[in-house]
């Protein structure tokens, strides 16, 4: 049996391309491949009904070389140490291809965290900052959220570092609640960034995108940003939606107020009363005049092909994993 590639993999691979146009030295080549740094722990954490459970968490500082690592905590039931490695890869590319004084990291925890309630959820983000506290700091590595984490894990986080060092020390995470020192436009900044990157490669590719239909797999944070901003900004139709559960689809586009309040509401947007019922696989299925014309062009446009064969998307998922889709990952499709 023939296993897919892991996320490090595929970094690794991403990187031995990269490094073979450059012409790096065999040694600087090796020192990239590599986390300079991996941090693994377990966290006790004690359960509301008296019990305790034991979570296995990491943080890995992957190259400090141009400034303090920067990089997501992510609290997923699927999280493995490959995942964390290839982001903290990737956030060090990112970093270094604009030029800013940062390195890349990531960390996460094995849980599903929507199954903890609010109290285990805290007692859990200030476990994982004790195990953390050591290896972290403003001039050392700067986490943010990341999946299934947000403004209120930065700030508990926050505080607990707090805690710890004695000091008020804000700028020891991003993400943090506004009133707690954060940024004006965290929360639709990954949902802007992709549609700004959609606009320009529209322009390329001769793409009109005014009630182009769209396809939004992921409906958290980003894919519902990317749903509200891709109407306001590009008049992109949103008319499929799936996440973990299930999709939903009306090719008459479907209402994103609506969509958030339901999701926000139930936590899925199964059930939506505006939009028919169709499973993650039919999702996949979808088809439209539009994507057909899409890939037309992206095969006739030597640029872009290899980026966006065999199905085309804005992914806001760094790297890319072709085998199969991956649940939760938020992406654009265009139908």
């Amino acid at each position: 049996m023939i296993h897919p590639p892991s996320s490090f993999q595929i970094a690794q691979y991403q990187l031995d391309e990269a490094a073979a146009l450059l012409g790096l030295s065999p040694a600087m080549h090796a020192l990239l491949r590599e986390p300079m740094q991996e941090l693994h722990f377990t966290i006790p954490v004690q359960m509301d009904d008296g019990s305790q459970q034991v979570f296995k968490g990491y943080r890995i500082q992957y190259n400090t070389a141009r400034g303090p690592a920067k990089g997501g905590i992510r609290f997923h039931v699927d999280e493995t140490v490959n995942t964390i490695r290839a982001l903290s890869a990737w956030m060090t590319w990112k970093t270094a291809l604009l030029d800013l004084p940062l390195g890349g990291g990531n960390g996460g925890v094995i849980c599903d965290p929507r199954s903890l309630s609010l109290s285990e959820l805290e007692r859990l983000s200030r476990a994982y900052m004790r195990k953390v506290a050591p290896v972290i700091g403003p001039n050392r590595d700067v986490p943010g959220p990341d999946v299934y984490t947000n403004s209120q894990i930065m700030a508990w986080m926050m505080d607990e570092y707090e805690i710890i060092t004695g000091c008020r020390l804000p700028g020891v995470v991003t993400g943090k609640p506004v009133h707690l020192f954060g940024s004006l436009g965290r929360d639709d900044a990954t949902a802007r960034g992709g549609l700004y990157t959609l606009r320009e490669a529209a322009k390329v590719m001769d793409l009109d995108l005014a009630g182009a239909p769209v396809a939004i797999q992921g409906y958290g944070n980003v894919g519902q940003f990317t749903h509200l901003l891709g109407g306001e900004m590009l008049g992109l139709k949103t008319v499929a939606i799936s996440d973990s559960r299930g999709g939903i689809y009306n090719p008459q586009g479907i209402d994103c107020a609506a969509a958030i309040a339901w999701k926000r509401e139930t936590g899925s947007v199964i059930g939506f009363k505006k939009a028919d019922a169709i499973t993650n696989a039919e999702f996949w299925n979808c088809r439209s005049p539009f994507f057909s014309q899409l890939l037309s062009k992206v095969r006739s446009h030597k640029t872009m092909r290899r980026a966006l064969r065999p199905k085309s998307w804005v992914s806001w998922r760094m790297g890319r994993r072709l085998q199969k889709p991956i649940e939760r990952c938020t992406r654009t499709a265009f139908m």
